[in-house]
């Protein structure tokens, strides 16, 4: 069973170390108790697992909407969700995984306008009409549809769920995209194609065809479980071909994690959480330092 860990405020956080040191004057149990807090509030910094991302949705103070963002051919229904700022915000479009627009990837728009942006998760399967299931789209359904989709049009509906982002009155004119497995691929691949991206963060997918990478004009950042062979056997060609063509490319490999581990963070035997906890940190740094946040 996965670990849970439903949403705690900061306010909650003091009152559990406060409580605990009260009860437990001993010095060496207080610092044990504000271990533990300490180590609760830095869970409550990544994006909830598959398991509990509803439950963090429900409880979040941000605000988050549904939109329906129509262009032409295209009709994409996103999840947009702001953060709790006095200025404007740079931009994050999040591509989903194989399984669609699931509460988990709309919790982890959420944990990004935690982080300080505005976060715009578009369903880019929004014409198939999914049948649902209890964490969104029903997984085999989408698994099946999103084999369908043509590439080209999903490069054009991440840069019109980014133009709508960028369009919005609290929003900078500036951009980032993070993708999972699927949507990893997705976001690499509008690095080659966007002469405008600011950033990609690369979730576990498949780096694009080499000859390809030359048009890459934003800096990429790649975050890898060691266990994902499959995905892995790419990083190197896709290295050797932006390098030579002078672009910025950094990869990064979490031993003894898997494929999907921001997502199942209970897994590998401490592995993914391990993960986790590193490559989020890094997601959010990358961002800031690339779109200035």
């Amino acid at each position: 069973m996965l670990p849970i860990r439903s949403f705690v405020s900061g306010a909650a956080v003091a009152g559990v170390i406060a409580a605990a040191v009260a009860f437990f004057p001993d010095s060496s149990t207080a610092t044990a108790a504000e271990s533990a807090a300490a180590e609760l509030a830095a869970q409550q910094s990544l994006p909830a697992d598959a398991e509990n991302a509803l439950a963090r949705l429900e409880s979040s103070p941000r605000h988050g909407e549904w939109a329906m963002i129509i262009d032409g051919a295209d009709t994409v229904k996103a999840w947009v969700v702001y953060p709790e700022r006095a200025d404007k915000a740079p931009v994050v479009v999040v591509v989903h995984e194989i399984f669609g627009l699931t509460h988990w990837v709309r919790g982890v728009a959420d944990q990004l306008a935690a982080d300080g942006f505005i976060a715009v998760a578009p369903d880019l399967m929004t014409t198939k009409n999914l049948p649902t299931g209890p964490n969104g789209p029903d997984q085999p359904s989408a698994t099946a549809a999103i084999r369908t989709l043509d590439p080209v049009v999903v490069q054009r509906q991440i840069m019109l769920a980014a133009n709508y982002g960028m369009k919005l009155p609290a929003a900078l004119p500036k951009y980032g995209v993070v993708g999972f497995c699927w949507g990893g691929s997705a976001v690499f691949n509008h690095a080659v194609s966007s002469p405008t991206l600011g950033a990609s963060v690369v979730y576990y997918g498949s780096s694009p065809a080499t000859p390809t990478l030359a048009s890459v004009k934003a800096p990429v950042l790649g975050l890898y479980a060691g266990n994902d062979a499959r995905v892995n056997t790419t990083i190197a060609p896709a290295d050797s071909a932006l390098k030579a063509a002078g672009k910025s490319f950094e990869a990064v490999l979490y031993e003894g994690a898997g494929h999907g581990f921001l997502r199942a963070q209970g897994g590998a035997e401490g592995a993914n959480l391990k993960a986790s906890q590193q490559a989020w940190p890094r997601t959010i740094a990358f961002f800031k330092a690339k779109l200035g946040a």
